[in-house]
């Protein structure tokens, strides 16, 4: 099994995929205009000797596609170096299957095709650091107030009222840390460029796995 030019074809531009994304919309358009990469970030994209077809497996919604498709797209615009084409995942279980998380259909995936149709890099949902840094934040969250419950208590478990505190102290946590989030995944594109230029014979699997495949 593998991806062929003509399934590759198969997928929307990243323009394309909006029209069918309407509740990530609203943060892919905001996102878009904050985003701002250095001529170190674009670097060793533009130094790439060939262009790249990079395959990306999204849901509607998910936070992780809302931030990290538009910084691809970003750097595809401003590298010139990806050919970029977007497929809803639930509609394409062909190509989820190739790129498990484990037992996860993590999103979104980003799969780095050369000329010759190798995959040469994977990256799925988001930078390891970034979830190890949330987790010890969330650690935190519960620890700060005892009506929260043991760590990993659900939500759904609460009281409304605590539910509240608990999904507001959630949602300070996570805007807090995203300029972290984002320098992250910056850091993880450019590395995978980095990577890419040295034309790897197996494919680099990166990002949050749950099992590194065999």
């Amino acid at each position: 099994m593998g991806v062929t030019p003509e399934r590759f074809n198969m997928g929307m531009t990243y323009e394309e995929s909006k029209a069918v994304q309407p509740r990530n919309l609203p943060q892919y358009e905001a996102f878009e205009k904050e985003i701002q990469l250095t001529d170190a970030d674009l670097a060793p994209w533009r130094a790439l000797p060939e262009k790249y077809n990079v395959l990306v497996l999204v849901i509607d919604p998910c936070p992780d596609v809302q931030l990290n498709v538009p910084l691809l797209d970003k750097i595809a615009k401003q590298s010139g170096k990806l050919n970029v084409r977007v497929f809803m995942r639930d509609d394409n279980k062909d190509l989820m299957a190739q790129f498990m998380n484990g037992p996860y259909e993590s999103v979104p995936v980003f799969a780095f095709f050369d000329q010759n149709w190798n995959c040469q890099s994977v990256f799925i949902e988001r930078p390891k650091s970034v979830t190890e840094l949330r987790a010890q934040k969330t650690k935190a969250i519960y620890e700060s107030d005892p009506a929260f419950g043991p760590n990993g208590n659900s939500a759904t478990n609460m009281p409304e009222d605590v539910r509240a505190r608990f999904q507001a102290a959630r949602s300070g946590m996570s805007a807090e840390t995203r300029a972290f989030y984002v320098s992250e995944s910056i850091r993880e594109l450019r590395e995978i460029a980095e990577e890419l230029a040295s034309k790897p014979s197996s494919a680099t699997w990166r990002g949050n796995l749950a099992a590194v495949p065999a």
